[in-house]
């Protein structure tokens, strides 16, 4: 580390320019190829999968996303003249805009496929002339409408303006009493939300924190830059990884999240040190070789332990995880490489303006003083000395009540019915419920509307197909069904599909129990009287989720012991002891389940969720769990090696344990107490993107550091570590022995520089990070 930042130093200019041209290569490369997110949450292998795939094997015409135009109206029925009018002009309009494939709706087909359309005879609409499907695209009150649009390409595929194009020219047919909105997928697309403003707010607020920790403005904007350098490079760059691998269109603002957060971090350990050397009257090149030699290994061990913590999601073998692990391991690894290289290059270009200009005179009039830690940070570690069982049983009490929510936890997918209350998708999506505050009693289609079940069967010969037929009798007599559509069939009739309805929403739990009461006993019951019955498996995009939870759920146990055992031995061979990884793993679990308490009470009950305009209360992302207790353990153990590390190096030195930790506690605290202002700050205000669930990971992360630097680091660990005494270091002699020796920090030196041994007295080498 001390030869990088002497050479980073030397060439500081060129370390620079290099910088520029790496985001900018990356930058023209990832607007030339443009992005391909994807958010498939099917996995090979799930019945709802296999459905997929047979569904897009047997009907590729299938293919384009379709979304709904809906329609309700107070004054008459959607049948009056007026509407019918109004409604029929808007729809041809839309049918006749770039990239819509066609139009299908209750007062006909609009489009290039004809008045049949392409899925009027899989029994899907059409024209209400032909077949009267169209009838059943008008509620049974008649106030409510919809029609269906076929964009000419899948999702992922969409023009966004184009999809605007659409949304604008149906809206402009609202008026009169008549209420038009818009959902879907594609549709969604144009509320898709915009970081900007959540990265100027976090950003705003680290610049002043930092500058109130510094008192200098060229100090105060290092770490932002070079986290923007980290993070602006990193997010072109999973633009460009998405051409190889899928990945989620929320990975990106993510990855912006995670890599402001611990970059502005990781600059602000660096940038700290540097200027206690300048303090020190060292000259700027020795106190920036220093700080990186010193701060920067604990930076890039706190980098390793984040980045061994996210790719820990590999092992659940899921692709739409790898893609968020890698994305997110690039990302971290970007803002370690830029602390280490580009803000000791920018340190040796600001000079002695590091100090403050009161720090520079007083430096100039009265020289280098030996700095003790003085203030709140030394008072309060004194307050802990003496009072550890208090301090301790109170910091666990807050603990243990945050965590309670978390024994509620249902995952489940969101949908457009948590969207905010002023979406056009959330309006659309109560309409056709027939439960939002634009539909009366009664109307519209019902809950599970928004949700339907695909029945997908495999048939081989004429049996099957009459037994496939016979099919929908049995599901309308199912409880917990709604409508049943007509068997369709492809075009040999080797596969047939069905479209059940459920009573309720797709994301409550009783669509859950009705996809598995049809898979365990409706469809294997059809088949029970002596006749085979063909292969029916249950699809959809609920069916799908409930399969993506259910997976996850299953490989959580083994994901977190993974996660837990590979800190905790990173730990053990860092602190050569037993005591510190233990009480690090009970830290970071009990901050996993405490910051998804605040987050099963905020999205999940509701509590203040549609005031901070996050939509309405709904189930908890399946994946927020395994990404969550990656991200969190890892910047759990950024506070856990800078904090424990000066303590280390206090007990190296007097094998005083009430020293080392009052010590260590008052000289780190305001440090950490800063980083953590600094990320709260970043985090919280991602809550302002107007994504569920980037607000989903901003509330918990934020809640998570505030409750692990106030609480656990602050309070709970060092009342530990006081009340277990020279146990917390202890260390079997035999495994002394064994295990290799990792420096994060160099080697305490006496007053005279005379090395001193390690703990237990050994003389192994020292493996350097």
């Amino acid at each position: 580390m001390t030869a990088l930042a002497r050479w980073c130093l030397r060439r500081r200019i060129v370390v620079i320019v290099l910088w520029l041209a790496a985001f900018a290569g990356v930058a023209v490369a990832a607007g030339m190829t443009g992005a391909a997110y994807s958010n498939n949450y099917e996995v090979p292998g799930t019945e709802s999968g296999q459905a997929s795939a047979r569904m897009a094997k047997a009907f590729p015409d299938r293919s384009g996303d379709g979304d709904t135009i809906v329609w309700h109206t107070d004054s008459g029925t959607v049948r009056s003249g007026a509407v019918e009018k109004t409604m029929r002009h808007t729809l041809e309009k839309v049918a006749g805009l770039p990239g819509v494939s066609e139009v299908q709706g209750p007062y006909g087909a609009h489009g290039t496929h004809g008045k049949q359309g392409k899925h009027g005879k899989h029994g899907d609409g059409g024209s209400e002339g032909s077949d009267g499907s169209g009838a059943r695209q008008i509620s049974k009150d008649g106030r409510t409408a919809y029609a269906s649009v076929i964009f000419d390409r899948p999702t992922d595929d969409l023009d966004v303006a184009q999809v605007r194009k659409v949304v604008d020219t149906a809206q402009r047919a609202s008026g009169h009493s008549l209420q038009v909105e818009l959902g879907g997928a594609g549709i969604a697309l144009t509320e898709a939300p915009r970081a900007q403003l959540a990265e100027i707010i976090g950003l705003g607020a680290a610049a002043v924190v930092l500058f109130l920790a510094f008192g200098s403005l060229a100090a105060t904007f290092l770490p932002i830059i070079t986290a923007l350098a980290a993070v602006g490079t990193a997010s072109a760059g999973i633009t460009l990884l998405s051409h190889a691998m899928t990945v989620a269109d929320f990975a990106p603002m993510l990855g912006m999240l995670i890599g402001l957060g611990v970059g502005i971090d990781y600059a602000l350990f660096i940038v700290t040190r540097h200027r206690k050397g300048l303090r020190e009257g060292l000259p700027v090149h020795e106190a920036a070789t220093r700080a990186v030699a010193v701060s920067g290994r604990a930076v890039v061990f706190a980098g390793a332990t984040v980045c061994i913590a996210l790719l820990g999601m590999l092992i659940l073998r899921l692709s739409f995880l790898n893609g968020v692990a890698l994305a997110a391991s690039l990302t971290v690894v970007l803002t370690v490489a830029a602390a280490v290289t580009l803000l000791p290059a920018l340190l040796g270009l600001i000079g002695i303006r590091a100090l403050s200009r009161r720090e520079r005179r007083r430096l100039a009039e009265h020289g280098p003083r030996p700095e003790r830690p003085t203030g709140i940070a030394a008072r309060w570690s004194g307050f802990v000395e003496r009072h550890p069982k208090l301090l301790g049983t109170v910091a666990a009490a807050v603990m243990l009540v945050l965590a309670l929510p978390t024994f509620g936890l249902h995952l489940g997918t969101s949908d457009q019915g948590n969207n905010p209350a002023t979406s056009t998708t959330r309006k659309a999506y109560d309409l056709l419920a027939g439960d939002g505050p634009g539909a009366r009693h009664g109307s519209g289609f019902g809950p599970g509307f928004n949700g339907p079940l695909t029945l997908v069967g495999t048939l081989n010969g004429p049996q099957d197909r009459l037994a496939f037929s016979e099919l929908p009798q049995r599901l309308r007599d199912t409880p917990g069904v709604a409508q049943v559509s007509s068997p369709a069939f492809d075009g040999n009739h080797s596969t047939g599909t069905i479209t059940v309805v459920p009573t309720s929403s797709p994301q409550s739990r009783q669509t859950s129990d009705l996809v598995e009461r049809l898979r365990t006993e409706v469809l294997p019951e059809a088949g029970a009287g002596g006749t085979a019955a063909p292969q029916v498996q249950v699809g959809g995009i609920t069916a799908s989720y409930d399969d993506f939870a259910s997976v996850i759920v299953g490989k959580l146990p083994l994901f977190i012991g993974v996660v837990i055992a590979l800190g905790s031995v990173l730990l053990l061979l860092a602190f050569r002891s037993i005591g510190i990884p233990l009480k690090a793993a009970l830290m970071n679990i009990a901050a996993v389940a405490s910051s998804f308490g605040i987050v099963v009470a905020v999205f999940q009950w509701g509590w203040g969720s549609e005031l901070l305009g996050l939509g309405s209360a709904g189930p908890v992302e399946p994946f927020l769990p395994v990404i969550m207790v990656s991200v969190l353990f890892g910047l759990s153990m950024d506070y856990q090696v800078f904090l424990v590390s000066r303590m280390y190096e206090e007990w190296q030195l007097t094998h005083n344990n009430r020293r080392a930790v009052r010590v260590g506690l008052a000289e780190t605290s305001r440090v950490i107490n800063s980083a953590a202002v600094i990320m709260i700050a970043v985090f919280g205000a991602f809550i302002l993107s107007g994504d569920r669930i980037i607000a989903m990971f901003g509330i918990g992360l934020a809640g998570a550091v505030a409750l692990d630097a106030f609480v656990l680091r602050t309070l709970l660990v060092p009342a530990l570590m006081h009340l277990l005494g020279g146990a917390n270091w202890w260390l079997p002699s035999w495994l002394d022995r064994w295990l290799p020796r990792i420096s994060i920090e160099p080697p305490p030196e006496q007053p005279g520089g005379v090395r001193l041994p390690g703990p237990q007295g050994g003389e192994k080498p020292i493996v350097r990070v």
